[in-house]
């Protein structure tokens, strides 16, 4: 609740929030009451938000938060608290702090998620997923790369939904946070929309799909979508209780680079062609991330939520960049979402692809020009059985996903 703060003390949790003010019916409209919103939040008590600091100053001991995700909450809480509190800094806890010791519970707490929490994921995945089918209807029709955002953003907002993050929808698949949408679109094209919804309560949903905006991938682009879409599917089969989610990203890997191969893109054997950094050349990126209250849950409090203790990044190009390094457990929630991009950065720089010299075929990967970026990914629990693909209403296979571009421009002329 924005506005807002929690106090757990003595056993008894107090919302400390704005009470509704006269003038709320002019400007904004009316506010639930204070009895109100204790109905509503199940907490124990609800007090004005004038009355906080009185309240801090009658608890006996330490007090402990967690970072925030912005510096004026930060210097809010600073101001309350008598000490520095750095926005999204949870790495910088001090062990053995009470900061640190409340991170700790927190991430224990929400690496596993309940009934409640699964039904409000499973809502933003189903509505979500709408929107990505309704994108690939009105593409063939459009003029630009925000007629189609507009269109899928319209959707979630129809279900209630508020964005879980800045929509990405761009002809520019190479760059992996493009938020904006200024690109005029054309047969030809493939747009990648990377595009999720947030309900209410906060919880979120983060689909990517890939779809050529004239209704037919080329050749050369369904040769690479398969690659691409063949690592997806493998990584997802091997999400179960217990699996490794580094696991998981070296099957991506390994999937993404025997396809290249299979194409010519690469030459030479898999595993030295892995062992020289060959899939960072293409997928500088990790395989996906936690799902939950946040699009990119619990990475204010640093890597001690992605990474089981005594574990840390790589220091390779590509793998330095995975989120979650821990062994899956049910009621986990988590994206798979390998891709294929030919960055310029990448590929013009020797330190990158200078191990691979002449098994990088330069003259093959040009045929593949009109390919800038593929990304497929979905959201996935871990289940006790295996795993539940929760946005699988997302169509992905690359033949239904023509079907979907060329049969949304033949209804929009009808």
């Amino acid at each position: 609740m924005a506005g807002a703060a929690l106090l757990f003390d003595g056993g008894a949790a107090t919302l400390f929030a704005e009470p509704p003010d006269p003038d709320d019916a002019l400007w904004h409209g009316p506010r639930p009451t204070l009895d109100a919103l204790r109905e509503a939040t199940g907490v124990d008590h609800v007090r004005p938000l004038a009355s906080l600091d009185a309240a801090l100053a009658e608890v006996v001991g330490p007090i402990a938060t967690v970072p925030t995700q912005d510096a004026a909450s930060a210097a809010w809480l600073s101001e309350r608290l008598g000490r520095t509190i750095a926005p999204a800094k949870g790495d910088a806890l001090v062990a053995g702090s009470p900061d640190e010791k409340l991170a700790t519970q927190l991430i224990a707490l929400r690496l596993r998620h309940d009934g409640g929490a699964v039904a409000q994921l499973r809502a933003a995945a189903l509505a979500s997923a709408e929107a990505h089918r309704v994108g690939m209807g009105v593409s063939l029709a459009a003029k630009d790369e925000a007629e189609i955002a507009a269109a899928m953003i319209g959707t979630l907002r129809r279900h209630g939904l508020e964005d879980a993050y800045g929509p990405i929808v761009t002809v520019h698949g190479e760059v992996l946070h493009a938020e904006s949408h200024e690109n005029p679109v054309k047969p030809g094209d493939l747009l990648l929309a990377d595009v999720g919804g947030e309900t209410a309560e906060g919880w979120a949903a983060d689909i990517t799909r890939v779809w050529p905006i004239g209704g037919r991938f080329s050749p050369t682009q369904r040769a690479l979508y398969d690659v691409v879409l063949a690592s997806q599917r493998a990584a997802i089969a091997a999400v179960r209780p217990g699996a490794s989610y580094r696991g998981v990203h070296e099957i991506a890997k390994r999937v993404l680079v025997e396809g290249l191969v299979a194409l010519g893109i690469f030459r030479g054997s898999v595993d030295g062609l892995l062992e020289r950094g060959a899939a960072a050349v293409f997928f500088p990126h990790g395989v996906g991330h936690l799902l939950g209250l946040d699009v990119h849950d619990m990475e204010d409090l640093g890597d001690r939520a992605g990474y089981a203790p005594g574990r840390s990044r790589s220091a390779r190009f590509g793998d330095c960049f995975l989120r979650l390094d821990r062994e899956l457990v049910a009621g986990m929630a988590v994206t798979i979402e390998p891709g294929f991009y030919q960055v310029p950065g990448i590929l013009s720089e020797p330190r990158y692809t200078e191990a691979l010299g002449a098994d990088l075929d330069r003259g093959v990967l040009a045929r593949y020009a009109d390919v800038r970026g593929i990304r497929i990914e979905d959201d996935v629990l871990v289940t006790e059985e295996g795993h539940e693909v929760l946005t699988a209403a997302a169509p992905k296979d690359a033949d239904e996903v023509e079907r979907l571009v060329r049969d949304g421009a033949a209804k929009a002329a009808a």
